[in-house]
């Protein structure tokens, strides 16, 4: 292991806390604060309620030096752009990151799970920082001084040791080095958060790649980017302008990240400067970042460029329009293009037109980290459980689209799965978003039913020019939306599979991407490649998971009629290759497929799911 990985997952020192599992991809945002935080699926989060153990293969360690320190308009968000463009969307995949030098005392304590909340970006299993008085400061003005005060005393055990940062090469599979003096702001974009641009060159690259000029929309805040400093440098920029004389020229809008921010920044006066120069304050959600946003200022098909502080851009991602042109960037950046309503801006060098005819030009913005008054606090919403839930029902009319009482999976039938149905092969990425996409679909999260219906229907499938869509082989029709495909190929008890390329599955921890095509009769998911959670969604819900040993292999499957036989299923065992036959037109061709099945996971697979295993045990 290296440095902190080293001492908390191999040695037992743990942040006092321990390791911390969350449903969502997000968790490692506590790697902000020296924690070991992974986001994982719900099954994986109810068995570990539940007392049972978890597992996860031994990551291996990237290690990033970070040296200097942040500069005018740079921010931590930059940081982790970088780390993007440098790893890509699937580098970091079986990895923890790792950040360490003296860099990194120079970034706050909110501003380190900005970075480490994004290493999902990037595949990673998490990411961390070694603990330092910022993350302390941070604990005691969030209520936590007495974990701030055992983690000074363990503090040691919370960094990585001198040697690692003498010789990092030693005790990382891969080293990096970030100049904080140097980085400049980035965006990144379109469509994937690992296409990064730096500030400097984005006019160039824009006109270079035809980017729709106008940014339409800013949105600012997420769980990313919504902290005290975060919108203290936001409003900054916005103060500057204002004081110009200046509104927004783009559609403004600010998510504040949780009820405590929101209060405390309407409290000091934030949220007002961002109203006045045109802002939209919405409610303290996900919002636009997972779909929820009925936009009306552009047409569905209509090509247009938005700015955000958010940590995904996938097409369709934020407004359900494919043609609309996600970059992400730091607030603070986001801010300044929304009064610019350019991308071709570079608020570090240009300046904007005032009404009277004289020129503005911005000054780097400034915030402090932590408000000087304290947090605001309140309880808004919160319920605390019964003490004893064993009398608690739950009743669900019969007739509910919200709710729906989940049937057990059947168990596997002992039987090859023979002349299986290619339903969807996947041209270009198969995120989560595609397969089971948020917004205005989270009202049905708890009705597998009535959620099925969205399997699907962003996949940008080869065998149709309709996203979403496909061919019935029984029926001969043409174009037909894939939920209705999977469900009419359930009602012939014939099994079909999906087809992914490269990181199948990338984006939210989102279960519903694994459970609405097992529960549409999904028997295993043949990709080149799997991010972590949605592999492991997949095992849990009793789909298999299998990648291509012969990566050009994926190319044997070219119409929509081809059939896929996986044979020898009664022999599975770990790190043994599975056989199976692709029949394409008259040929037939032996493949290896491999997969990462342990001998639990296994017993999931014939069981049904990992839930079925749990219940036959208790």
């Amino acid at each position: 292991g290296a440095g902190i990985i080293h001492q908390v997952v191999l040695e037992q020192y743990a942040f006092p806390g321990g390791m911390m599992l969350g449903t969502d991809s997000h968790t490692p945002n506590a790697g902000g604060l020296s924690m070991v935080a992974i986001g994982v699926g719900g099954a994986d989060a109810s068995e570990v309620m539940a007392g049972l153990p978890w597992s996860v293969n031994m990551p291996k360690s990237i290690g990033f030096k970070l040296t200097g320190s942040l500069q005018g308009w740079a921010s931590p968000k930059d940081v982790i752009m970088k780390v993007a463009g440098l790893l890509s969307v699937k580098g970091g995949t079986g990895s923890i990151i790792e950040y360490f030098g003296e860099g990194t005392g120079s970034i706050s304590c909110t501003g380190k799970g900005t970075i480490t909340n994004m290493g999902a970006e990037v595949g990673a299993t998490t990411s961390l920082f070694p603990y330092d008085d910022r993350m302390g400061t941070y604990l005691r003005a969030t209520g936590r001084g007495e974990i701030a005060d055992l983690a000074d005393k363990f503090a040691d055990l919370l960094k990585a040791d001198p040697e690692v940062a003498a010789a990092p090469e030693k005790f990382f599979d891969r080293v990096e080095v970030i100049n904080l003096d140097e980085l400049e702001p980035h965006l990144v974009g379109p469509f994937t958060p690992d296409l990064t641009h730096p500030i400097s060159l984005m006019k160039e690259h824009a006109i270079e790649n035809d980017y729709p000029e106008e940014v339409k929309v800013g949105l600012i805040g997420s769980c990313t980017n919504s902290s005290y400093e975060d919108i203290g440098r936001s409003a900054h920029v916005a103060k500057q302008a204002m004081d110009a004389g200046l509104k927004t020229k783009s559609f403004f809008m600010i998510s504040p990240g949780s009820n405590q921010i929101h209060d405390t920044i309407a409290r000091d006066g934030q949220l007002e400067t961002l109203a006045a120069v045109g802002g939209k304050v919405l409610a303290n959600a996900c919002g636009p970042c997972i779909g929820q946003w009925d936009r009306t200022d552009t047409q569905k098909g209509e090509r247009n460029s938005i700015v955000t502080s958010f940590n995904r851009n996938f097409r369709r991602r934020n407004d359900g329009n494919p043609s609309t042109y996600g970059f992400i960037g730091s607030p603070e950046i986001v801010t300044a293009l929304a009064f610019a309503g350019s991308l071709h801006f570079n608020p570090l060098t240009d300046t904007i037109p005032l009404p009277d005819g004289g020129e503005f030009k911005f000054e780097p913005p400034v915030a402090p980290e932590l408000p000087e008054k304290g947090f605001t606090t309140n309880d808004h919403g919160y319920r605390a459980p019964e003490e004893d839930g064993s009398a608690v029902t739950i009743n669900v009319p019969d007739d509910s689209e919200r709710i729906q009482i989940l049937e057990p999976f059947d168990a596997w039938d002992g039987k090859d799965f023979n002349d299986l149905v290619v339903i969807v092969k996947a041209k270009g990425k198969l995120t989560t978003d595609h397969i089971s996409p948020a917004g205005p679909w989270l009202r049905y999260r708890g009705h597998l039913d009535k959620i099925s219906d969205n399997f699907c229907i962003g996949a940008n499938n080869i065998f149709s020019e309709v996203a979403g869509h496909g061919v019935n082989i029984f029926t001969g029709e043409t174009d037909v939306p894939l939920n209705k495909i999977a469900r009419d190929y359930k009602a012939r008890g014939q099994g079909w599979i999906v087809v992914g390329d490269e990181n199948y599955g990338e984006g939210s921890s989102r279960e519903h991407a694994a459970m609405t095509p097992r529960f549409l009769g999904c028997k295993a998911v043949l990709a080149r490649s799997f991010a972590r959670i949605a592999e492991t969604n997949l095992k849990k819900q009793g789909v298999l998971p299998l990648t291509f040993a012969n990566s050009e292999d994926y190319d044997l499957i070219v119409n929509q009629d081809d059939r896929v036989s996986i044979v020898g299923l009664d022999s599975l065992a770990p790190g043994k290759q599975v056989t199976g036959y692709i029949q394409s037109g008259g040929t037939k061709t032996e493949v290896k497929f491999n997969h990462s099945l342990d001998a639990e996971q296994i017993e999931w697979f014939k069981a049904g799911s990992a839930l079925n295993v749990l219940r036959n045990r208790s």
